[in-house]
């Protein structure tokens, strides 16, 4: 009989499973998030498209630009973002003599943050003078646009003074005196951050909210000059130092034709502080970086910007940019959301197989990249209408920046919160981007209008009253004729599509009694229109032999966006599976392959 011998193990002691090695091992578990990533690189659709909408010399000049850029958004910035965040500016009421010289004290991660912004990048100028990053002229807005949308998904609070520095000095520019000109444009411009003025905004009163034409801060004329009273519950860059308001010169009409528009400056030319308190800083959901105030004015002195009795339109020439830069900021932080819900995807395990194997997780990554695409292209649109070139672009503009900053804003709350349930419960930690995403994610849904504000500004005013939606509908059609490539089934399927949105618009916007689905309407031109800008740069991409996946994402919109039936039944998605591969794999998509799933 054959001896069999025994094989003993040791008994594997428990204690091992709480030292470090073991703590670390299983760490090993967890998705990293975009950390080190070029934020530029690895963003296929934006190095797409650029070369789409912008000129080949400036695209070759500002590439080295916005790689560095994405190098940093995925390292420094992104580093300096999370401690500006956890360490939030704090106003000191008195300076240690007993003064009251309120100043607010930022975090050394934040003063950073804005030199990279204004300092090292000059996006607060680059449209506004030659010379940022060596361009021998100002750079068209599609520029500038580029660089927050990469900004924008590493740090959010900081976008909020340079678009205001950028706007503050637009406005001087057109309405501002010769002596105001010389006084602050050259320092709002500058890159020199001993020198630069940072631009301010205080807009909101307790009174009024959206509704800006009820404002009671009062202008008293005192010479050359006027001087304020009253107050002002939001203020942007509490501590900017020149600011743009609305107030009520004495006497004048009630509502907005009363307003006036005016410069105010912290310090006035004889270096004295002018006669208005920071009395509180906002403790805020998000954007937290950025410090936001309720500010009192006790005479403080007030320069006249243009007409008195146009201030309010006026203004809206700095809100209509501010909300472009909002949906240029949603664009980019959706990117981030993306981002980060792919790497969890593609690095965590479940279930014995990847994340993004599973078929439930497959269709809700296409469901945040169909949102984010939507709104990359409508920053596309919306930064390259060109009045000198074409007759109706003041018209699509005036239409396309309500729908857009109002439909991008609400994604992006979308977005955030599903990239954070990607992550699971570590989306929830404030150590990981996600939390603060969704926080910062709700500004854009007040900043600049609300949902609603926006929606009433582009169906009562754009449509009703300027008949916007003709010049768009037209820009529209012109799109869907030059995607060659694109099936005539689809093609007549999609012009039947923009012909009930802008039916829609006009009908809701022509019947008072239809106010109720201004956001309806609103969403159905704002999907329409990026569903045909992505079916027209994939018909063009896939032509020139890139890649022509954007022509699927087009489909997407239209299936799940703008289709009016309900839900309530499995259809033959043969298309959608076959097409969620093809957009969730890193290869190339055809155009022949894009454009046999348009009507399958």
């Amino acid at each position: 009989m054959n001896e069999i011998t025994m094989v003993t193990r040791p008994t594997p002691d428990p204690a091992d499973q709480a030292r470090r090695g073991a703590v670390a091992r299983r760490s090993q578990h967890l998705a990293p998030d975009c950390s080190g990533l070029n934020f530029f690189e690895i963003d296929r659709s934006l190095c797409d498209l650029l070369p789409l909408y912008m000129e080949d010399p400036l695209l070759a000049h500002l590439a080295p630009h916005l790689q560095r850029l994405g190098v940093l958004a995925g390292s420094r910035l992104n580093d300096l973002a999370h401690l500006a965040d956890r360490h939030p500016p704090q106003l000191h009421q008195r300076d240690r003599y007993g003064r009251d010289e309120e100043w607010i004290e930022a975090h050394p991660a934040y003063d950073e943050i804005r030199r990279i912004a204004f300092g090292e990048f000059g996006m607060h100028a680059m449209t506004h003078r030659p010379g940022v990053l060596g361009w021998d002229r100002p750079m068209p807005l599609l520029a500038k646009q580029a660089f927050f949308y990469l900004f924008a998904q590493a740090e959010f609070g900081v976008l909020c003074p340079v678009n205001l520095t950028d706007c503050t000095s637009d406005l001087i520019a057109r309405y501002g005196s010769e002596e105001l000109k010389a006084r602050y444009l050259d320092r709002l411009w500058t890159q020199d951050m001993d020198r630069l003025l940072y631009g301010a905004q205080f807009m909101t009163e307790k009174i009024g909210g959206s509704d800006a034409g009820s404002a009671e801060l009062v202008a008293v004329r005192d010479g050359e000059h006027w001087r304020l009273y009253g107050e002002k519950w939001f203020c942007s860059n509490a501590d900017g130092d020149v600011c743009v308001l609305l107030a009520r010169p004495e006497g004048a009409v009630a509502g907005s034709r009363g307003l006036g528009l005016f410069l105010l400056p912290r310090t006035l030319p004889d270096g004295s502080r002018n006669s208005y308190r920071i009395v509180r800083l906002k403790d805020k959901l998000g954007s937290r970086s950025m410090p936001s105030g309720e500010i009192v004015f006790d005479g403080a002195v007030a320069y006249q910007l243009g007409a008195i009795d146009r201030g309010m339109k006026q203004m809206l020439e700095m809100v209509n940019p501010s909300r472009v830069s909002h949906l240029t900021r949603a664009a980019g932080m959706m990117r981030r959301c993306l981002n980060e819900a792919m790497q969890v995807a593609r690095h965590r395990n479940a279930f014995g197989k990847r994340v993004i194997e599973h078929p439930l997780m497959r269709r809700q990554l296409v469901k945040i990249m169909i949102k984010t695409e939507q709104s990359l292209s409508a920053v596309m649109l919306a930064s390259v209408l060109d009045p000198s070139t074409q007759q109706a672009a003041p018209k699509i503009a005036r239409l396309l920046t309500p729908i857009c900053k109002y439909r991008a804003s609400r994604d992006n709350i979308a977005v955030a919160t599903a990239a954070m349930e990607a992550r699971g419960g570590n989306g929830y930690i404030e150590d990981w981007v996600n939390a603060r995403l969704v926080r910062d994610a709700h500004l854009g849904v007040i900043w600049d209008g609300t949902s609603s504000v926006n929606a009433l500004d582009a169906i009562h005013r754009a449509v009703r009253k300027e008949r916007a939606h003709h010049a768009l509908g037209e820009e529209l059609v012109r799109r869907l004729a030059e995607a060659r490539g694109l099936p005539g089934q689809f093609r007549t399927r999609m012009e039947g599509t923009l012909a009930q949105a802008i039916r829609l618009a006009e009908q809701v916007a022509d019947t008072p009694e239809h106010e109720r689905f201004v956001r309806v309407a609103a969403s159905a031109l704002y999907h329409v229109t990026t569903a045909i800008l992505m079916m027209n740069e994939g018909c063009r991409l896939g032509a020139a032999g890139g890649d022509a996946r954007r022509l699927l994402m087009g489909r997407f919109v239209l299936e799940h966006r703008l289709a009016d039936r309900p839900k309530l039944a499995v259809e033959d998605a043969r298309w959608e599976e076959e097409a969620i591969s093809l957009l969730l794999e890193d290869a190339p998509v055809p155009l022949d392959a894009a454009a046999a799933l348009m009507t399958a």
